[in-house]
């Protein structure tokens, strides 16, 4: 049976083409401590929720292959090895702008259809700058010592400059770890203010690290401060992480991003990021930011996925949508 909630769009190509950059920017507001100390993170309730999920949605035919490429228009496409060349960030880029077989996307009726964002390192930005010039497709540029965090501040500051300056319109910060786990929230808003402001127009995106937290609570309470001192986006994980993105999170940060948004009218963005190879996970993902904060988060200016791999296996789930039969990786170009 075709899932209820998810109906009333899966069938529409025109959301997966949508524009990015229609929402207003995150302004942030004065830290309330009040507000911090008050948020809650319920484990048990929150995994019971988390558990139902992957079996509460069942996506076939036409409107499964919607929301992949819905999922795909969502991705943020990543490499963060220490041995990128030139040559890799281009052909990313070039799989970023072309990220389904064009004989593919033409039977979806898809044609068009690019990824969210490349994200690289610093040294790699002005390559994936010059290598998606006119596409419209963003590069983002890892930065603040990514991804432990621990570089001194002057320089993780410095960092972000340099990689706007090369052109990146999108810098994914990481946080200190070390403001959470000691409930120095002041810290860690007066860190996030200096993040955005150096990041000037370019959107910023807080990573939390959220396998290093400890806790839910503290999760949910470091969302809250980010989002205030201004975040475009609060996103999971580094990738570098033993956990990384995993659904209990994402519903504490989403909930979070929820309340922000009925307090303040702003909606701030979601990235989970490491783990999601699946096209399947991606579904589920899907399907909770839109059970719990609407359709207008599932566009590319408020929903990421930070992965590489999870392109992969969506090509080959399309590929069986068109053709009736599953094929080998290798018969889809790779970054």
């Amino acid at each position: 049976m075709q899932s209820d909630i998810l109906a009333d769009t899966s069938g529409s190509k025109d959301l997966a083409l949508v524009p990015q950059g229609h929402e207003p920017r995150n302004p942030g507001m004065a830290l309330d401590l009040d507000w911090v100390a008050g948020a809650r993170a319920n484990r048990s309730a929150i995994e019971r929720r988390a558990a139902s999920l992957p079996g509460r949605r069942s996506l076939k035919k036409d409107y499964q292959a919607a929301w992949l490429c819905r999922a795909i228009s969502c991705i943020d496409l990543t490499t963060l090895a220490g041995d990128d060349t030139e040559g890799r960030v281009r052909r990313l880029c070039a799989k970023a702008k072309q990220p389904v077989r064009a004989d593919l996307l033409a039977a979806l009726g898809m044609e068009g259809l690019t990824t969210g964002a490349v994200c690289v390192y610093h040294d790699m930005v002005e390559t994936a700058v010059r290598a998606l010039e006119g596409s419209g497709i963003p590069v983002a540029a890892v930065s603040t010592g990514f991804p432990a965090g621990l570089s001194p501040f002057h320089l993780r500051l410095a960092e972000i400059g340099e990689s706007v300056a090369a052109g990146a319109q999108e810098i994914d910060i990481v946080i200190s770890r070390r403001h959470v786990l000691t409930g120095n929230w002041q810290a860690l808003y007066d860190e996030m203010q200096a993040f955005r402001a150096a990041c000037g127009e370019a959107h910023v995106k807080a990573i939390l690290a959220t396998g290093e937290l400890g806790t839910l609570q503290n999760v949910a309470k470091a969302s809250l401060v980010c989002m205030m001192a201004g975040a475009d986006f609060i996103k999971t994980s580094t990738g570098k992480e033993s956990v990384n993105a995993t659904l209990p999170v994402s519903l504490v940060m989403i909930r979070a991003i929820r309340d922000y948004h009925e307090r303040t009218g702003i909606r701030v963005g979601y990235k989970p990021a490491g783990g999601i190879s699946k096209a399947k996970d991606a579904l589920v993902y899907l399907s909770l930011i839109k059970e719990e904060l609407g359709d207008r988060w599932l566009r590319p200016d408020l929903f990421r996925f930070g992965a590489s791999s999870l392109l992969g296996d969506i090509e080959r789930q399309l590929e069986h949508h068109v053709t009736g039969a599953y094929s080998a990786s290798w018969r889809h170009a790779a970054g």
